[in-house]
């Protein structure tokens, strides 16, 4: 079975074909980066991980885009509100969310332009629809003209007399149901010149703007949270094809994560900072808490849920340190069958890390069985099918950590294998009272110890 993935727009699952064989494009709407990133930001990012990776496994050169919108009402309000320059906020975000990013291990975009960088690529498109008559100048404003587009809606379903687009009517409107691309300047504002007057680019416009100037007037897939479908992408691709380019041959668009029933939102409260959780679990277990359930799929977001993922984490990871230990160094060998069914169906991570804890379950028997082979076997389909989700446990990025890490972990095996050692000669003169005593201690360090055929293995204790 090949990649099938749930096109937003056909409402339905397609095969995927990229449009240049080989290759995949990918763009998907980025932060506006307005504030501390939150575990609801960061979703998008890594469900489009996932698939960048999967896809990059079976060969295909993925090129993702993944912008930054750096200027926007919020950030001048909240800029302004803090007494700080707009940019400057704007940046010291985008660094925020830049180490999110890499704190949870998703690779680099291709590119991640921002949005102030491409006025030139706006100007052009907004030339291009004007002529085309589909967007008119009115009073230093640029407005795109819904009723000169009969496609409006397809993306989203909505029906064109319905559309209300959540902005300030504007003077210059000849139709409410029209949208902004260009805001003429204003007192104390950021601005840029154009033939139409000096101003700022509407939102929608930024991103029809960079998708072509990187990925080119049609592309494969264009990605991002569900709230984004109307109005920004249907704006999007009206857009966009009314200027005469093919633009998303596919839509995906991830759901929320949830709080009490609620998408998560800074204008709500109930937010959960990236920082605020890499100092209560580690980053490699917050991704699998987060990139588990399938993208579509909303989360609602827990404490217990939060637990149970850290502890399906540590058995894989425990696993995989105990065959290391046994076997020595295990290389990744390549997905199950039942693996590779899971991702190629619409990226059906649920699935796919059923079928790394059922190899695991296997990789356990055999390894209470003495059966080394075995072990090593299961070990290397687990570490494949985990890197593929960036969450490989022996990997460099996740079994190193810093170089104190690695020297903290380098004392502890010497230290445990001393105890070890200990204790073994203790069972072997038939002093078990002292042998328990010593896998006690070391319990009560954190340190469970497991007698095997092959010998006894230690790993850290599960929270």
């Amino acid at each position: 079975m090949s990649l099938h993935i749930h096109d937003s727009a056909s409402r339905s699952s397609r095969a995927f074909t990229p449009h240049t064989p080989g290759v995949t494009s990918i763009y998907v709407c980025g932060a506006t980066v307005q504030g501390i990133p939150h575990i609801g930001h960061v979703r998008s990012g890594l469900n489009f991980d996932v698939m960048r990776r999967w896809l990059e496994h079976g060969g295909t050169d993925v090129r993702l885009v993944r912008n930054v919108t750096d200027i926007d009402d919020k950030i001048l309000t909240k800029a302004a509100e803090a007494g700080r320059p707009w940019w400057e906020w704007a940046a010291t975000h985008e660094r925020a969310f830049e180490e999110a990013y890499n704190a949870l291990g998703c690779l680099p975009a291709s590119i991640s332009p921002r949005a102030t960088g491409h006025v030139p690529q706006m100007v052009e498109m907004m030339q291009r629809l004007i002529d085309a008559g589909h967007a008119y100048a009115q009073g230093g404003d640029v407005y795109f003209a819904v009723a000169s587009y009969p496609a409006y809606g397809e993306l989203s379903g909505i029906k064109p007399d319905e559309a209300q687009q959540g902005e300030s009517a504007g003077q210059g409107k000849r139709d409410p149901r029209d949208f902004t691309l260009w805001k003429s300047a204003r007192p104390g504002e950021p601005s840029w010149p154009t033939p139409w007057g000096a101003g700022r680019p509407g939102w929608h416009l930024e991103c029809s703007a960079m998708a072509r100037a990187y990925l080119g007037p049609e592309f494969d897939v264009h990605g991002g949270g569900i709230d984004l479908v109307f109005p920004h992408h249907e704006n999007e691709q009206a857009q966009s094809r009314a200027a005469g380019d093919g633009f998303a041959r596919y839509w995906m668009h991830n759901a929320w994560v949830t709080l009490s029933g609620e998408k998560m939102a800074k204008s709500l409260g109930n937010t959960v900072s990236i920082p605020e959780m890499l100092s209560r679990v580690r980053a490699q277990e917050l991704r699998y808490y987060l990139a588990g359930p399938h993208y579509r799929s909303m989360i609602e977001y827990s404490e217990a849920a939060l637990a149970e993922s850290v502890r399906a984490y540590q058995r894989v990871e425990n696993f995989l340190q105990k065959v290391a230990q046994r076997t020595g160094s295990v290389a990744p060998s390549a997905p199950t069958a039942e693996f590779t069914a899971a991702m190629d169906d619409d990226l059906s991570t649920p699935s796919a890390l059923a079928a790394v804890h059922n190899s695991v379950r296997v990789g356990n028997t055999a390894l209470d069985s003495g059966d080394d082979s075995g072990a090593r076997e299961a070990a290397a389909a687990v570490r494949s099918m985990t890197g593929v989700l960036g969450l490989d446990p022996l990997s460099p990025r996740w079994a190193e950590g810093s170089g104190a890490d690695t020297g903290l972990h380098q004392a502890l095996d010497a230290l445990v294998g001393d105890l070890l050692d200990e204790r073994q000669r203790a069972r072997a003169n038939r002093e078990f009272a002292l042998a328990d005593a010593i896998r006690d201690r070391l319990l009560a360090a954190g340190v469970a110890v497991e007698d095997t055929p092959g010998g006894p293995l230690w790993t850290i204790k599960e929270s």
